[in-house]
Order: structure tokens, then sequence, then C-alpha cells
């Protein structure tokens, strides 16, 4: 057979498999059991999420948790991978969904979905799109105030920080997987578990073994930490504030091992 047979047969496999490749980088696929869409208007612009309540949810106070995917991702791939609405049905569980951002590692045109990296970026849109999303649920349903929350991976994860820094008041605690912040000095002690990858070549593991160590540091950590389960360490607190690493052996994906770790971490904080 000739190489231009061989050529031509490798063109037609990888046009075969472009729309699948696609749809992964989207996230978009069937909406998982137990979810409902929600709309609402911010600034004009047309903003949704999946939002899972448990039953009651209206007459009695319940945790609030919010999960951000990363850059590239969608609400849909966010609530299959983290499925926390799986993990915890005790409570309300909401996956937003971002709008088309210019990346900073990756995607500098911005053709994906994703969330502003800092205060001020994008307008604040993303801020604005969390402010106005907390104030339709608390009308909708009874949350605890006592105990709300924030995870997302990668750009999802530095968004958590940004609520961190920018709505630190409104929340118990923080558990952002594979991310940084720039504005540290934002940052009020509050309990945070933080997830990563030793082998990362996105948002690298040294650039995050310092935000660790900052946190650690804002948190008045102690030095040395002790067992939290596989793979994880706790660095306690005088305030009541410690710091959890989750550090598995993978890179930039994130852990399956991850959400049971996050819902166990944040159950055990309340205001």
């Amino acid at each position: 057979m000739t190489t231009k047979f061989f050529r031509r047969a490798f063109l037609l496999c990888l046009l075969a498999l472009m729309p699948r490749v696609a749809a992964q980088e989207k996230g978009v696929g069937e909406q998982p059991e137990g979810l409902r869409r929600v709309e609402l208007k911010v600034d004009g612009v047309t903003r949704e999420a999946l939002v899972s309540a448990p039953a009651g949810a209206k007459e009695k106070a319940v945790p609030l948790v919010f999960v951000f995917h990363g850059h590239g991702g969608a609400m849909q791939q966010a609530a299959r991978s983290f499925s926390l609405h799986t993990q915890w049905p005790e409570a309300i569980v909401v996956y937003p969904q971002g709008l088309k951002t210019p990346g900073k590692l990756t995607d500098p045109e911005g053709k994906r979905a994703g969330w502003q990296s800092g205060a001020g970026d994008q307008g604040d849109r993303d801020l604005k799109f969390f402010d106005a999303l907390l104030a339709k649920l608390k009308v909708e349903f009874k949350v605890d105030e006592k105990r709300i929350y924030s995870t997302g991976h990668s750009n999802g994860g530095g968004f958590t920080y940004l609520l961190w820094a920018e709505r630190g008041d409104v929340f118990t605690a923080m558990a952002p997987s594979a991310a940084v912040l720039r504005q540290v000095d934002r940052l009020k002690p509050k309990p945070v578990l933080h997830l990563a990858g030793e082998k990362d070549a996105l948002v690298k593991y040294q650039w995050q073994e310092l935000m660790m160590k900052a946190v650690r540091k804002v948190n008045g950590c102690s030095v040395e930490g002790k067992s939290y389960g596989p793979n994880a360490i706790i660095y306690s607190s005088p305030s009541g504030t410690p710091v959890v690493t989750f550090i598995h052996p993978g890179g930039h994906e994130f852990d399956p091992g991850a959400p049971a770790l996050i819902v166990k971490f944040f159950k055990e904080h309340t205001k």
C-alpha cells in the first residue's frame, strides 16, 4: 500500500474523530438526572446553571454548594465529574455555566467558556452572576447562611479563590482544585482544601505549592501537618481555619477521589 493511501486513511480517521473531540472540549452532553436548569439575566446577558435541591429545601435551612467548571468545560461536565449532588443529596448543589473567556494559559482568543481570573476582569461579569444567582437561590430556597461553600477545577478553582478574595464573608469553606490566585493579600482566614496533581504541567505544581504555602500563612497554620486520609494532609490552625492539601500523583486532571473528600471537608465546617 502506498504512502498516499495511509495519509488519506489517517485524514479520514481524523475527520471522523473531530466531532467527538469538540464535544469533549465543550463538555456538553446529556443533562444528568436530578438537575434543573435555571436562567437569569445579568447586565442584559442570559446566564444559566444546573441546580439540585433536596426535598424540603423551601422549609428547612440546608447547605449550599457552588461548583465551577474549568476553562473549556460546561455545567453538564462539572455535574458529571464532581457529582456533588449525589455525594451530598442533603445540600443544594449548583453548577453554573461560564461564558466565552480568554484564557491566561490557553485559548487567548476566548473561544471557550470560562470565568474571570481577577477582580475587575470582564467587567466583573462573573462576580455579578454569582451575586444574582445567590440572591435567586435565597428567594427560592431556605439557604443555611452558615453553610455556603465553593469548589471548582482549574479556571473554576481560580474563580473559587477569587470568590474567597472578593466575597469571602459569604462562604464557610472553599475547595479549589488545580488553581492559584494573584491577589493573595485579599484573602482572610477561612478553612480551605486545595487539590493538586504533582505532575500538573498546565497550572504548574510549583505554582500551586507556593499558593498552598501562602494560604497556610494566611490561616496561621502549623508548620507540620497530619494525615487526613490517602494523599491528604491537614494543617491545623488555632483560629479554626485549617488547610487540607490533597496531592494526587496525576497531572492537571480532576482526581476521581476528590468529590468524596470535598464533601467530607465541607461537612466538617460551619460558621
